[in-house]
Order: C-alpha cells, then sequence, then structure tokens
C-alpha cells in the first residue's frame, strides 16, 4: 500500500520565523512525523504550496485538483489549513476512483500541545478504509465537505445542523 501525501500549507505547517514571534507557513512536517511514528506503509509527499488557507485562491485550489487528479495512486491524503479546507473538499468531491483526505491542525505541529499529529494518524486510518470519495478528518471526526463546518469558539469541526 502506498499513500500520496500533498501539503499546501496552513497552521500544520506553521513555524517561527523572525524574533518577533510572527508564524508562517514553513516545510511540511509530514515525513517527519511519519518517521517519528515508525509507520511501516510506502508514502510520497510533495508540497504543492505554502499557503495560509485565507490567502488561498481559486487558482490555488485548480493547482490542487490537477495534482489530485495527475496522481496514479488512489489513497491520498492532503494537508490544508483549517480556514477554507470545506471549499477545497467541495472543489475535490466530484474527483472520481480516489480516497481523498484533507486533514489540519488548529496549533502548528511543532507544539506539543497540537492536533496536528493525532489528526494525521487519523487521516493515515481513514484513508485505508473509506470508500472512494473525499473526506475531512479533523477533531477525531470524519466528515464529508457537506455535512461539516469549523467551531471556532471550540478550536474543533463539528456536523453542520
Amino acid at each position: 500500500m502506498k499513500i500520496k501525501f500533498f501539503a499546501v500549507g496552513g497552521t500544520i505547517d506553521k513555524v517561527y520565523f523572525d524574533a518577533l514571534s510572527k508564524y508562517e507557513v514553513g516545510d511540511s512536517n509530514i515525513s517527519d512525523i511519519l518517521i517519528d511514528a515508525r509507520v511501516n506503509f510506502s508514502y510520497d509527499v510533495s508540497s504543492l504550496l505554502k499557503k495560509d488557507s485565507l490567502n488561498m485562491t481559486d487558482q490555488d485550489r485548480q493547482i490542487v485538483r490537477k495534482a489530485v487528479q495527475d496522481e496514479p495512486n488512489n489513497k491520498i491524503i492532503i494537508t490544508h489549513g483549517t480556514d477554507t479546507m470545506i471549499k477545497t473538499a467541495k472543489e475535490l468531491s466530484s474527483i472520481k476512483n480516489k480516497v481523498i483526505v484533507l486533514t489540519g491542525a488548529m496549533e502548528p505541529a511543532k507544539f506539543k500541545s497540537s492536533d496536528a499529529i493525532f489528526n494525521l494518524g487519523s487521516a493515515v486510518a481513514a484513508v485505508q478504509i473509506l470508500p472512494q470519495g473525499t473526506y475531512l478528518v479533523i477533531s477525531g471526526r470524519i466528515f464529508t465537505p457537506d455535512n461539516v463546518k469549523k467551531n471556532r469558539s471550540l478550536c474543533q469541526f463539528e456536523e453542520k445542523m
């Protein structure tokens, strides 16, 4: 089994770059997390973008869509900023014959209190067992793009009511 990971940015990959403690999107943390987890499956990681999801454009979403469509592997995980993750998932939802899982984090993966490692691990499990389609795996849950919303006050995703 092989999983393809695409990193597009977001809080999961944010790091401190200067003395003013300003966050910026840095290199993907996916490989470090998977190495530390001692996974025993094949994977490949590609960085498509390094953007805060609030800055993602429709053109950026088309870059992600093309990469996913052109990827020969049918198990795909995308790390993405949480603010527009749902919008990107909706854009990808018409792609057939693949299991596409988007995940992210409310705090940078480098933080001990981050949900990044849990969310990435959940995404790895989910991509192996879910039927073909597009999903968000975050906050300990599996959502489809049409039944999820971000609850900013609770810092988690939840089902739309």
